[in-house]
């Protein structure tokens, strides 16, 4: 599952369909460093909580297998709440709809969709994802105060209008149908 791989380069893929236009490093290069700029704060802000609680993992407790077995072993000594994984793509949505107010709900949703592929790889609990987007929330509230991540957001606001051509540029069929559900 595409959600499962956290790396730079998949944030573009993840949110293209959402946004209605290519993201990336080299199609919205600003944007992109705003995103992986977020990345860390959204995606430690859990790291704490999970380990005071290390709470089981769903495949540790009832036997099925993950969508990632390669990750299995990593995954068995961390904590399962709350998840970083919605915290940093429920995070990432939101910092979108601030970028791209007239796609709001398709990113959000697509935000809520990146940690609920968790709960379906059977790697985190329904309330380690609700609990990894309230995190997301606060992080991304504490960013805006910042006078650097507004005028990064100014930026990405005005990278995004200035494109000519509004296309993810690739099928989006899929993913739409995802969400529908």
């Amino acid at each position: 599952m595409q959600d499962a791989l956290l790396a730079p380069t998949t944030v573009g893929a993840t949110f293209s369909c959402a946004a209605g236009v290519q993201l990336g490093a080299t199609t919205t290069p600003k944007l992109h460093a705003l995103l992986m700029r977020a990345a860390p704060d959204l995606g430690k802000s859990t790291s704490a909580t999970k380990r005071k609680y290390m709470r089981p993992r769903p495949f540790k407790v009832n036997g099925k297998p993950s969508c990632r077995p390669d990750e299995e072993a990593m995954l068995r000594n961390d904590g399962s709440y709350p998840s970083g994984h919605s915290a940093l793509g429920y995070g990432w949505s939101l910092i979108l709809a601030e970028v791209i107010p007239e796609r709001a709900t398709q990113l959000v949703a697509r935000g809520r969709s990146f940690g609920d592929s968790r709960r379906i790889c059977n790697v985190h609990w329904l309330s380690d994802t609700e609990e990894g987007r309230i995190v997301a929330s606060a992080v991304v509230a504490r960013l805006n105060a910042e006078p650097a991540f507004q005028a990064d957001l100014a930026d990405a606001r005005t990278e995004i209008t200035a494109l000519k051509v509004r296309n993810p540029g690739t099928n989006c069929a899929s993913g739409a149908a995802l969400l529908a559900l």
